[in-house]
């Protein structure tokens, strides 16, 4: 009979504590191992859990979660986390619907203390803990987490500025330096650490010192560990990086963040401290899986589904996505237009831009998780004559509406925002649908939105787009597959007020509003309709904002207009053209179909959108109900074909 598995038997971060240091070590190993059978199976993100193993065995061995909150920043890197608190078994439903989150998660154990899935924010979090539990004279120490590129972040810096003002406050700061984000972390951060880490007269100096001190008789090691504890002083001397120690936060590392040993040590170190402290400890991102290790481009930051051996995906790319027709279309750009610039922020390759990075390196900026920075600086750039396009995920642009609302748009500048990932996105949880971009965006004054619905639409959207020059610009689009082409019968206006007719009858009573990810539903919904003697109109307005006049002009001409969107309700474009037709006068009556104002379990898209009622089939069952409802807008449709 063969030795029971260590993992098997952790329940609980408390039974880490009969484990010796050796046992620990086999435990990380079964760990890895763990997670890249689990991952490998349901995707998710392998590469920086991987890198985190050691370093949450020895938060859990040395801190006591949930009394010392551990907070996670990027809060991707908690699945280890998840392990040692009970919950191994939920790995095979991780980011599915009903399952376990890809992130810290409150809902689903006392160990988690904030649902952290948007990078820089823990160290706020954090401050905000640890000033809580001093005043109310509660004896606990708050443990954060920050790295895989968290510390670019304007806000992290914000906190660490504020952090030492109350003395004595119980605040441990872990930096995971895996010198990376998605990609290489970049900036004077990334060079203040890796100096720490590779100063030679540092680790030189060290290095005489482990060895000279450790070798003294019985007193060696633990002399070396009590010097080690020390070494800031070392550290301000020999090098000029002592930005931590200036802040006035204590300062401990670098150390390996792979040594069990040496973790354990110094975060015991770093618990006993009088005030906040920074453990810096350097880990390799993708760790233990070779192919993650090799992986230049992200280390396996997330995956699909992949050989748990290979790491070969097992479903390949048959159909282009959003991203990839908008990688194409900025490298045809760029190559007509010198002046066209890109920026993004830590995404270079999952928004698309490696492509046109590799061809004109000198114009394209990536500035770290830095999205208020991206915008700003973009609308300098802007003002310097050149013509930037501001690619993120749609979720991020609300970390800097302000930017947009104020720098870009107060200043009349022509800055291009390309929002990827934009709609109900799924699996990655309530914080990553990208379900509140044209509601906000929509209140910044002249600041135009398209949302292409298949990739020559996209390409004319980003052609305009780079044109706009006293004014932002936005394109938004999914991440699902690229639809097939959806030519239009024919349209109505131009430029910015342009309407596609995908469907068009003189007759028709009915029009039907879908743009972007939802013009194929709009379809679909007239389809439907037609099944049962409904004429629809279907229309794609392809700059949704500012609604277009000729748009209004079409609603007028039909009893009823049924508005669907991948954004929400509020503040979507259907809300926006009632305004406009109630201003106007038209009785047109309007249904509105799309995100409710609540935020949204994690599932595939599909699942989301079938509890949403956002299908064709559930759509166009309330929309036919209303007609027979209301006489007033159509006849009593008559069954086809006998049915």
């Amino acid at each position: 009979m063969g030795r029971m598995p260590l993992l098997d038997r952790i329940s609980t971060p408390q039974d880490l504590r009969t484990l010796t240091r050796r046992q620990l070590e086999e435990l990380a190993e079964e760990i890895r191992a763990f997670l890249i059978t689990k991952v490998s199976r349901t995707g998710g993100h392998l590469g920086p859990n991987l890198g985190v193993v050691e370093l949450t065995l020895g938060l859990h061995r040395v801190f006591d979660s949930p009394h010392d909150p551990i907070i996670f920043d990027t809060g991707h890197q908690s699945y280890v986390h998840k392990m040692l608190t009970g919950r191994q078994a939920g790995f095979d439903t991780l980011r599915q619907r009903g399952g376990l989150s890809g992130y810290p998660e409150p809902h689903e154990s006392e160990h988690d203390w904030v649902s952290n899935s948007h990078a820089s924010t823990s160290l706020s979090w954090g401050a905000g803990l640890a000033q809580g539990f001093q005043l109310r004279g509660e004896d606990r120490t708050v443990v954060v987490v920050v790295g895989d590129g968290a510390l670019t972040g304007g806000m992290a810096w914000e906190a660490l500025n504020n952090i030492p003002i109350r003395p004595g406050v119980k605040l441990v700061i872990v930096v995971n330096d895996n010198g990376r984000s998605y990609t290489p972390t970049v900036g004077g951060l990334a060079n203040q650490l890796a100096g720490l880490r590779t100063h030679k007269k540092y680790e030189k100096t060290l290095s005489y010192i482990k060895r000279r001190v450790s070798s003294l008789p019985v007193v060696g090691r633990p002399a070396y560990d009590l010097l080690h504890g020390f070494k800031t002083g070392v550290k301000d001397v020999l090098v000029p990086e002592g930005m931590f120690t200036d802040l006035g936060i204590k300062y401990i590392g670098p150390i390996d963040g792979h040594d069990i040993g040496a973790v354990i040590s110094h975060l015991e170190q770093a618990r006993q401290f009088d005030g906040p402290v920074i453990v810096h400890c350097m880990t390799r991102k993708g760790k233990g899986f070779k192919a993650a290790e090799e992986n230049e481009e992200d280390r396996f930051h997330a995956v699909g589904k992949i050989n748990e051996f290979t790491g070969e995906p097992l479903t390949a790319s048959v159909q282009a996505t959003w991203t990839d027709a908008f990688a194409e279309a900025m490298v045809q750009i760029g190559q007509r237009r010198e002046d066209v610039v890109a920026i993004t922020a830590a995404m270079l390759y999952p928004v698309g831009l490696g492509r046109f990075a590799a061809a004109f390196p000198e114009r394209a900026f990536d500035v770290g998780i830095a999205e208020q920075h991206a915008v700003v600086s973009a609308a300098g750039l802007a003002a310097a004559g050149l013509h930037p396009v501001v690619a993120l995920y749609a979720t991020f642009v609300n970390r800097a509406f302000d930017q947009v609302l104020m720098d870009a748009a107060l200043h009349d500048k022509g800055v291009t925002f390309a929002l990827d990932r934009s709609g109900v996105t799924g699996t990655d949880g309530p914080s990553h649908n990208g379900m509140w971009d044209i509601s906000l965006l929509g209140l910044v004054p002249n600041l135009e939105i398209a949302a292409p619905r298949d990739q020559p639409r996209m390409v004319e959207a980003l052609e305009r787009a780079v044109t706009v020059d006293d004014r932002p610009t936005v394109v938004r689009y999914s991440k699902e597959r690229l639809p097939d082409d959806m030519p239009a019968v024919s349209h109505r206006g131009e430029g910015r007020d342009r309407v596609d007719l995908l469907r068009a009858d003189q007759l028709a009573t009915v029009m039907v509003v879908g743009y972007g990810q939802f013009a194929g539903m709009g379809m679909a919904i007239a389809e439907r309709l037609a099944q049962q003697g409904i004429t629809c109109t279907v229309a794609d307005p392809l700059w949704c904002v500012p609604v277009s006049s000729e748009l209004v002009a079409l609603a007028s001409q039909h009893r009823m207009v049924v508005s669907i969107e991948d954004n929400m309700v509020v503040g979507g474009l259907g809300e926006r053209l009632r305004s406009r037709l109630v201003a106007d006068d038209v009785a047109t009556e309007l249904m509105c179909f799309g995100i409710p104002q609540r935020f949204l379990a994690h599932g595939s898209r599909d699942e989301v959108l079938t509890e949403l009622g956002l299908t064709a089939r559930d759509v166009a069952r309330q929309v036919l109900e209303r007609l027979v409802n209301d006489r007033s807008i159509s006849a009593e449709p008559q069954p086809a074909d006998g049915r």
